[in-house]
């Protein structure tokens, strides 16, 4: 038997016809880029996480990147995040000129602990970066007081945490500004990359939107002259004033989420729910299954309704534990094998290993199993028996 840690084939063997009706029509309409499904799904998703505006990108290291450039932070500036998470939420950091600062997670949650962020606050800090990390939700209520005491912003980095939700609703995830990533394993994945801004500030929303087609129209005209006024100076009567795309104010990307991508994201978000509770069903059984063993699972904590995009479990033996359900035919990996204080493209910030004792014990101790809405039960069975057994040999 051959599982995989993640499976997107079933997910489309199932709902074929919506997905490839949806793409034939984008193909059949000749518009590619921009237009009525990326505008529909752009109101759909925030909708549905409950947010006000949602403003469509390439993919989720865009929506990080646009996100810090639409608050104004830029080179000497701080932001506070995790190093338990991808790569690409410390990357957007530096990618902006500014500093990551690596705090440690909370060893229940695994997401960012909230002592360790407010300890970590300095004059140079501009905003607090959390990861709800595998689905799950950081303590959103802490956070905000810390931001509003601090006067900084939330940037949510939630490309794992689609569909979560925090005190009964998933709009409680949210931050300042959150950011989405639809890479085809996630929660609600595309065909392809794929990302999405979500803010409730309209003056955000719309630099988000100038800036991810080159700062160009009149979006970007009108950001720049909003900054030229909150900086008291007078707009230069020189620059040339027009709102097609060949007017450019500021210097922007080229990140946008394709008509192709959106119809197929609109299709897969009227079944995200059901996706959603599918996860949630096996991370049951599988807690239930492994309640008297030595794994430690995941932790729902009260106030949250985990998503599970990864159903990671604990184990002081888990490189061998992990060798052989690969032998045995089961998929799983580690989420993530280097932590991000210790990757050689933050090594000048100084970090050395023992920093983030947390963090770095999970890279030893935990590994993913599949937990995907389309698995069987008869494969989710064989898992939880393989683990069994395994553990009873060692």
């Amino acid at each position: 038997m051959k599982i995989q840690l993640m499976n997107v084939q079933r997910q489309h063997e199932e709902y074929a016809k919506e997905y490839e009706d949806a793409v034939l029509n984008v193909l059949r309409s000749g518009c590619y880029i921009g237009g009525e499904e990326v505008d529909a799904f752009e109101r759909e998703f925030a909708e549905y996480q409950g947010a006000r505006y949602g403003i469509s990108c390439g993919n989720g290291t865009d929506a990080l990147i646009l996100a810090l450039r639409a608050l104004g932070i830029g080179r000497g500036d701080e932001v506070i995040t995790v190093s338990w998470t991808f790569f690409a939420t410390a990357e957007s950091i530096a990618a902006v000129g500014a500093v990551p600062v690596f705090v440690d997670v909370d060893p229940v949650t695994y997401c960012m602990d909230t002592n360790l962020a407010e300890a970590a606050i300095t004059r140079k800090t501009k905003a607090l970066l959390p990861v709800h990390f595998y689905g799950n939700c950081t303590n959103m209520e802490a956070l905000r007081d810390i931001a509003h005491r601090y006067h900084i912003k939330i940037i949510a980095d939630c490309a794992q945490s689609a569909g979560t939700r925090y005190k009964g609703e998933r709009r409680k995830t949210l931050g300042d500004v959150s950011c989405f990533s639809f890479f085809p394993t996630k929660n609600l994945g595309g065909a392809g990359d794929g990302g999405m801004i979500l803010t409730d500030d309209e003056r955000i929303a719309q630099t988000c939107r100038a800036l991810k087609i080159h700062g160009a129209g009149k979006n970007g005209l009108d950001v720049l002259r909003q900054q030229y006024q909150m900086e008291k100076k007078v707009f230069p009567s020189h620059i040339p004033v027009g709102e097609s795309k060949y007017y450019n104010y500021l210097v922007g990307y080229n990140s946008r989420l394709d008509a192709v991508q959106a119809a197929i994201l609109r299709k897969k978000l009227k079944h995200m729910e059901m996706f959603v509770s599918g996860r949630r069903r096996n991370a049951r059984i599988y807690q239930k299954a492994l309640k008297d063993t030595g794994y430690l699972t995941p932790v729902e904590e009260l106030d949250t309704d985990h998503s599970y995009y990864i159903y990671a479990l604990k184990h002081p033996k888990a490189d061998v534990i992990k060798k052989q359900l690969i032998e045995d035919g089961v998929s799983c990996g580690t989420y993530y094998p280097v932590p991000l204080h210790l990757q050689g493209a933050f090594a000048e910030l100084g970090y050395q290993e023992g920093d983030l004792p947390i963090t770095e014990e999970l890279v030893r101790t935990t590994f993913a199993i599949p937990v995907f809405p389309e698995l069987r039960d008869e494969e989710r069975e064989y898992v939880i028996d393989r683990l069994i057994r395994i553990e009873k040999a060692l």
